[in-house]
């Protein structure tokens, strides 16, 4: 008889624009739901979606919130159903949510940037963030500090053993 083996219980995948914390301060976050077709649901949860250039824009005539530049992957199965890679996609939000954020981007320096992409009980979702972009010298001394915890963290390190 053959034993059965466990499989590793992992959910959807999650992706992360770890570029935006670097480029942004983060102000405010609001999760909202996405619009996708379903060979983009099958790529995404193949693990094949980037936020990286990715920024989200809001129209107030009728009032919504677009994703663009966000690269979903093809799915190959799909074959001549396939969805375009770079479209824009359509975010659900509540109104009184879009109008808050429309007031917010209107700020000098201030935008909305993609943060994160995962799956929330079966439904697509993106986490949104109000960001305000970073100077260089901003950008330089986060470097600075993340060295300084890394070198830290190897001293304490070896002062243990």
């Amino acid at each position: 008889m053959a034993k059965n083996k466990k499989k590793s219980k992992q959910g959807p995948p999650s992706f992360n624009n770890r570029r935006a914390l670097y480029d942004y301060f983060v102000e405010d976050t609001l999760e909202v739901g996405i619009v996708l077709a379903g060979s983009e649901v099958k790529a995404i949860r193949e693990g094949s979606c980037s936020l990286k250039e990715g920024y989200i824009s809001v129209d107030m005539d009728p009032p919504r919130l677009t994703l663009h530049q966000v690269d979903i992957g093809p799915y190959q199965p799909a074959g001549a159903l396939n969805h375009r890679p770079k479209q824009d996609r359509m975010l659900l939000a509540k109104k009184r949510e879009i109008v808050k954020l429309a007031r917010q981007v209107d700020q000098k320096g201030v935008t909305l940037v993609p943060l994160e992409l995962y799956f929330a009980h079966g439904l697509a979702k993106v986490k949104l963030a109000v960001a305000r972009g970073k100077a260089q010298h901003d950008k330089r001394r986060a470097i600075a500090k993340r060295e300084n915890k890394r070198d830290l963290q190897r001293a304490m390190s070896k002062l243990d053993r």
